[in-house]
């Protein structure tokens, strides 16, 4: 799925070690799906991206089709796709774009 250069989480625990362990940098977790063009296309631009960033933000692919994953999608209400979500300390960020 998605970029050789972004790791891809497919498990829960991974999600979890992921939002747990990245300290004092900003997670960059993308939802999405393996055969999404949009997908692709925002993966490639994070891929291209996260050499720029990465001293203040690491980034991740997730793939929604993964059933251990569905917990993450109920809770953060996802229904758009891809999704991006941020989280800093372990801490979902709100980001108000409207």
């Amino acid at each position: 799925m998605g970029s050789a250069l972004l790791p891809t989480l497919w498990l829960k625990r991974e999600v979890d070690a992921a939002i747990r362990d990245t300290l004092d940098k900003v997670l960059v977790l993308r939802f999405g799906r393996t055969a999404d063009a949009s997908c692709l296309h925002l993966d490639d631009i994070l891929a291209k991206s996260s050499w720029d960033i990465s001293k203040f933000a690491s980034v991740a692919l997730v793939d929604m089709d993964s059933e251990e994953i569905q917990v993450y999608i109920d809770y953060f209400d996802i229904t758009l796709v891809p999704a991006t979500i941020f989280f800093f300390n372990a801490h979902h960020m709100k980001m108000d774009s409207g």
